[in-house]
């Protein structure tokens, strides 16, 4: 007999394995980390019910809504369940009071959402819930699982909306768990990396600065059997060329001018663990030959030393851009090249995986509120909607910086496209670490210098403002200008002019 369908939307993994516990009997299960998967899938395949974790919001709902009407109108008879904190937002509490959708607003423990759960998709069966499937749900809420907004595990919390026949096979702390993204290339890339990621092979990551790169690399070490060894990351691209093969195989004593003593490498250091070598573009001939043949053999000398080391470690290999091109130029060694590049890996970059902002930016938003003990209860539509038209030249690490200046300057507990950045607000974008990528938007030079001369100004009168502790007497003489010249200048802006 065939199990009916039920497709589950969070991004808490916590909430994942005790459903996917409770119902894997009863149900053919799907997760989905976003509306917008759980939306293709309703327009795909029949479905027969939908639960969805609207918890954690940060914005007001309308987004969410117009989501959800989507999702009733492409699947008009599946039973969906929705999910809130006990204060939802009006527009979704309209939209549960005016359909057919059930509606569970908070819960005191994992044990009570699956009795409630179990209520509204089997509402004629008398509901027990098992002490196995209470205890678990009380190990899951104490064993360091964390909901969306928690960043005390990982930095980027949820999966990719995949369908999982079994917690089991990608594991609670899996790179498609811990990696997020909507985009349907990187989520088959990601899927081939966790597998590499099991063995003993050597990985190679291409994408710009960033991307993610770094933080993938440690995702392979944490999935993989050596997790509980070290991580070492070397920054080749940072270090002078005459200390990268000291920094890499150590050196003795006397070995050069300020060798005062023996030192290990980090091949050594690592023992059995994991070493990434990011830059590996910036390696010189002669060190990728022994680079090669510590992959090989795993064979190295430290400099000044006759003594043959075997290197144990596991080596992610990482550059910001193509080593074809530089194989082709003479700079890089194509044995090297063909060693890496069976096991290579693209790592996209922001702007093509648009889906993805909008997601990152609510974790960034929630992060920084914390970090910086600085609320935000709202953000409004224009905010996203800016993040999403810039096309991103510095990649994830970009928009954090960019959220982290936004909840700085927020005032109100709400973010308005104010607190971006000008050069975002304009579309003025700096250069990519690729040179073919041309990223800058054509405008007319008029246009641009009446932005430039608005931001320009608008900026400055949010500095006067900051540094006077919002006092528009006291901003308005550091500017040179009248109490009621300063109010137009806020209002023209879009700036809060209340006392």
């Amino acid at each position: 007999m065939e199990l009916p369908t039920l497709i589950l939307v969070t991004r808490d993994t916590v909430i994942q394995q005790q459903i996917l516990a409770h119902f894997k009997k009863t149900f053919q299960l799907s997760i989905c980390s976003s509306l917008e998967d759980c939306y293709e899938q309703c327009s795909e395949q029949d479905i027969d019910s939908i639960l969805v974790d609207l918890r954690f919001l940060l914005s007001g709902g309308h987004q969410e809504d117009h989501l959800l009407d989507m999702i009733q109108s492409a699947a008009p008879d599946t039973e969906i369940i929705l999910l809130t904190e006990e204060e939802c937002p009006e527009i979704l509490e309209r939209r549960t009071a005016c359909s057919s959708m059930m509606h569970i607003k908070g819960f005191a423990s994992e044990a009570e959402l699956l009795l409630e759960i179990d209520s509204c998709l089997n509402p004629e069966e008398k509901i027990v819930v098992t002490q196995s499937a209470m205890l678990n749900a009380s190990l899951g809420a104490t064993s360091g699982g964390s909901a969306p907004g928690n960043k005390s595990t990982t930095k980027r919390s949820a999966a990719a909306g995949t369908t999982h026949e079994s917690t089991e096979n990608t594991g609670e702390h899996g790179i498609t768990r811990r990696f997020e993204t909507n985009s349907h290339e990187m989520k088959l890339m990601l899927n081939e990396l966790e597998i590499a990621a099991q063995h003993d092979v050597t990985v190679l990551l291409i994408g710009e600065t960033g991307a993610g790169k770094t933080y993938l690399s440690r995702l392979i070490h944490d999935v993989s059997p050596r997790r509980n060894e070290p991580f070492l990351n070397v920054a080749c691209g940072a270090l002078p060329n005459d200390l990268i093969e000291s920094e890499l195989f150590g050196h003795v004593r006397g070995a050069f001018t300020s060798a005062h003593a023996d030192k290990d490498g980090k091949f050594l250091a690592a023992g059995r663990g994991t070493v990434l070598l990011d830059e590996i573009d910036v390696l010189g001939p002669e060190q990728q030959v022994k680079l090669l043949r510590v992959i090989e053999t795993g064979e190295f000398e430290p400099i000044g030393s006759n003594k043959t080391h075997v290197n144990q470690a596991r080596l992610v290999v990482a550059s910001n851009m193509d080593l074809q091109p530089l194989v082709e130029q003479g700079k890089f060694r194509p044995d090297l090249y063909y060693r890496l590049n069976m096991l290579k890996f693209d790592v996209l970059p922001l702007r093509r995986r648009k889906s993805d902002i909008i997601v990152l930016a609510n974790d960034f938003v929630h992060q920084m509120s914390l970090k910086h003990n600085i609320p935000v209860d709202r953000i409004d539509e224009e905010f996203m909607e800016a993040l999403h038209t810039y096309p991103w030249p510095g990649n994830v690490r970009e928009l954090e910086n960019v959220i982290r200046r936004s909840v700085i300057y927020c005032r109100e507990g709400i973010l308005r496209k104010e607190n971006l950045p000008s050069h975002i607000l304009m579309g003025l974008v700096g250069p990519t670490n690729d040179p073919s990528v041309v990223l800058n938007h054509k405008q007319n030079d008029s246009e641009r210098l009446g932005d430039q001369v608005a931001v320009t100004e608008k900026e400055l009168i949010e500095q006067a403002l900051f540094k006077n502790n919002y006092s528009r007497t006291n901003t308005a003489k550091t500017l040179g200008i009248s109490r009621v010249t300063l109010y137009n200048k806020m209002k023209k802006y879009g700036m809060n002019t209340k006392k």
